[in-house]
């Protein structure tokens, strides 16, 4: 391990201070759906809103139309809006790594084609990776893109795949020949492909954002390839280091916890006062170990054994510490209920056991880390 123990500059600090303000007065309480961290509600308009301030896009560079910063500064935003619960669902996977995925594996009209769009809040990535034969283990993907004709010939079925519905493009990996790791490629599809069918899946808490996405010989040129052919799996790998070591893996339950803290069941409680301690201790921990891995990537490191370790423990915590909050409440809170708070408490206790899955199941972290311990 080489996280190294780190704090926020004051140029951060003062950063972080003015999205305070703006989301003071852009998210007044009560004027939009309450969302569990990454799985923010769809909100083309706050995306680009926040495009305007130069919050999306921010470690992309300036001649893309991005802000140049770090990812440590991204890291600051994401703070603050995944504290409100805020709408992120359709800029998030661009913004998180969609976008870097294309600057550094695309070709320069790729960079110059959809960067700007990105950093502007107007284009929304959905990611197609896990397949309904092959679950999350990407080496096991079936579906298949054949050069012939002068084209890219793609068929399969992708699932699971995120606000699919709502992005305005897919980057997905497809196997290019047999080799297990070698023989898969990523490519960038706007999901008004003819032959592209997104079907929404009712997910338990009564949402649609996950997504069946089926590809019909879909024809794509050769400019939708996204690095070279076979470089898929590492290019994936790396894009999974910023998917897995960020907050939003320890932030799904922060508007709950805020709103716990705060109570009166909290103040007048001398076992809950404990409990909510103990949450805070470990908090601080897995804050300080992303803001680590984001100065990794901001030096140019891909810490991607670093990252599974975060992921691995930090969703074991958002599900340990919902259960705390659960106990304390003292009876089952409702889906339905016009508090919306009890309500996201509900949708947080249903949806909780997929923290654990998404982005990767324990088990396939725990593979990684181990792995990449031997190596080291």
């Amino acid at each position: 391990m080489i996280l190294v123990p780190t704090t926020l500059t004051a140029e951060e600090r003062a950063l972080q201070a003015d999205v305070r303000a703006y989301l003071d007065e852009r998210l007044l309480p009560g004027t939009y759906p309450l969302g569990l961290g990454m799985a923010g509600d769809v909100d083309p308009a706050f995306s680009r809103d926040l495009g305007a301030q130069g919050w999306v896009g921010m470690a992309l560079p300036k001649e893309y139309g991005g802000g140049g910063r770090t990812a440590v500064e991204r890291q600051i935003v994401v703070e603050e809006l995944l504290t409100r619960g805020a709408p992120v669902g359709f800029h998030w996977t661009a913004d998180r790594q969609s976008g870097l995925n294309i600057l550094h594996n695309g070709t320069e009209e790729q960079r110059r084609a959809l960067l700007p769009g990105i950093a502007r809040g107007e284009l929304s990535f959905a990611i197609g990776m896990s397949e309904p034969d092959a679950g999350s283990d990407l080496a096991s993907v079936r579906s298949i893109a054949t050069w012939k004709d002068g084209a890219w010939h793609i068929s399969g079925t992708k699932i699971w795949t995120s606000n699919a519905m709502t992005a305005t493009h897919l980057l997905c990996l497809f196997r290019t020949s047999d080799g297990r790791h070698d023989g898969l490629t990523q490519f960038v599809v706007p999901r008004d492909t003819p032959g592209v069918t997104v079907a929404p899946i009712p997910f338990i808490d009564g949402t649609r954002h996950f997504c069946e996405v089926a590809f019909e010989d879909v024809r794509l040129t050769d400019d939708a390839r996204l690095g070279e052919v076979g470089a898929g799996w590492g290019q994936n790998t790396s894009e999974l280091a910023l998917e897995r070591g960020g907050v939003d893996r320890w932030m799904s339950t922060m508007p709950l916890l805020e709103r716990w803290a705060r109570s009166e069941g909290v103040r007048d409680s001398v076992p809950a006062q404990v409990d909510l301690g103990r949450i805070l201790a470990r908090l601080w921990a897995y804050r300080g170990m992303s803001l680590s891995i984001a100065r990794l990537v901001d030096s140019g490191t891909f810490p991607v054994v670093e990252a599974a370790l975060v992921k691995e423990m930090a969703t074991l915590f958002e599900q340990e510490s919902l259960a705390l909050v659960r106990r304390h409440y003292g009876r089952t809170p409702s889906l339905t209920s016009d508090d919306p708070w009890e309500a996201l408490l509900a949708r947080a206790i249903l949806v909780g056991p997929s923290w654990t899955l998404r982005g990767g199941t324990t088990e396939i972290l725990r593979t990684i880390i181990s792995k990449g311990l031997i190596k080291r």
